[in-house]
């Protein structure tokens, strides 16, 4: 890519789309296109292709998706694979019809089969049953990688696919119904710390900037007493003084604990991506045989272990407990990124250093 080339950030003000939009201005690549999605909705084919006719965009990132942690993935099952491959289907096609130079297609490492061999290899996709709490939206990832695969063997567009390990950063989603786990351990584990410190003013501000249920901050003492025990925040308070029993607070935490998870940093993913679509074309996926690469951090975490790393940043000192009569999900994800490593990309953000700025960064929002 030149400096001056057009470039379109689908998805520009999610999480890893904010992220890559960030990595390319400090690149100096000075011709960038985002749309929200109340200007051009993804999901309508009409729409989508008038903006490619119009607009013309040289290279494109599509990092835009619909996603959410455990519990959103398991309830909201039809939007997930709907969305997901209305969005996808859309963007890949119109970059071959406008005649794209080059596209990157951003999924997930949910499209492996739940009980996958480890550290989980390209080669691995399909060979077995998927998770089945997150089941539609690696349905639809895998599409995705797919389409990419079929329009480069059939029409020679030089679209590449790149799947992440669990990621985490600025921009990421803290909503404790639809987030990932670490942004929401990070959430609850920070109100568990305000709580700690009866500071009532901070648990205001918080749910005023993302309510929890339809709780805001100005909702009655009790509404946010209950909402937050209804989301496994648990602590006792007098309601005439409103005085904390510090010593009462607990959080409750999903499944057993005991699943392994990697992370990175989104800014790392942002780097690898420019990377990528500056120095990696399909042929050399298909010389391989394979129809992506992964890209991750290369170490795993029990998820009670990152409870604890996060308490420690956050200077939570009450109790941590979890629930194993909820799902755990996937028991292990390592990605074998063996092939990313040895094209010259390697991860720069250690996970102890981007707890540390997410959680300063968050507490710069409320």
């Amino acid at each position: 890519m030149d400096f001056s080339s057009k470039i379109f950030i689908a998805g520009h003000n999610g999480m890893v789309g904010s992220a890559i939009w960030r990595c390319l201005q400090e690149k100096k690549y000075t011709n960038l296109i985002g749309k929200s999605s109340k200007e051009l909705d993804l999901r309508n084919q009409m729409a989508v292709a008038k903006f490619f006719e119009e607009e013309k965009p040289e290279y494109v990132f599509l990092a835009a998706a619909k996603v959410g942690g455990i519990m959103a993935n398991n309830t909201y099952r039809a939007e997930f694979i709907y969305d997901n491959i209305q969005i996808q289907n859309n963007i890949i096609h119109q970059s071959h019809i406008s005649g794209v130079k080059k596209l990157l297609f951003l999924g997930s490492s949910c499209i492996y089969p739940r009980n996958c061999s480890q550290p989980i290899k390209e080669e691995f996709l399909l060979n077995g049953e998927l998770e089945i709490t997150n089941e539609p939206y690696a349905i639809a990832k895998i599409a995705g990688i797919k389409m990419c695969e079929s329009y480069y063997n059939q029409y020679g567009s030089n679209f590449i696919s790149l799947m992440p390990t669990n990621l985490y950063g600025p921009d990421d989603n803290f909503d404790l119904e639809t987030s990932h786990v670490l942004p929401a351990l990070l959430r609850k584990i920070h109100l568990g710390k305000s709580l700690e410190n009866n500071d009532w003013d901070s648990i205001r501000s918080d749910l005023n900037r993302d309510p929890i249920k339809g709780i805001k901050g100005d909702a009655p003492t009790t509404e946010i007493a209950q909402v937050l025990k209804d989301n496994g925040i648990q602590f006792n308070y007098d309601k005439s003084s409103l005085i904390i029993n510090r010593d009462s607070v607990k959080i409750i935490l999903w499944g057993t604990g005991k699943p392994l998870r990697e992370f990175l940093h989104v800014d790392d993913l942002a780097e690898a991506c420019l990377f990528l679509m500056n120095e990696l074309n399909a042929k050399y996926l298909s010389n391989c045989n394979i129809s992506h690469l992964n890209i991750g951090s290369g170490e795993e975490v029990e998820i009670r272990n990152l409870a604890s790393l996060i308490k420690k940043t956050i200077g939570y000192k009450g109790k941590l407990e979890f629930d194993s009569s909820k799902l755990d999900g996937t028991p292990r994800k390592l990605l074998d990124t063996a092939r990313l490593n040895l094209i010259g990309w390697s991860r720069n953000i250690l996970l102890e250093d981007g707890l540390k700025s997410v959680y300063s960064y968050y507490k710069k929002l409320s």
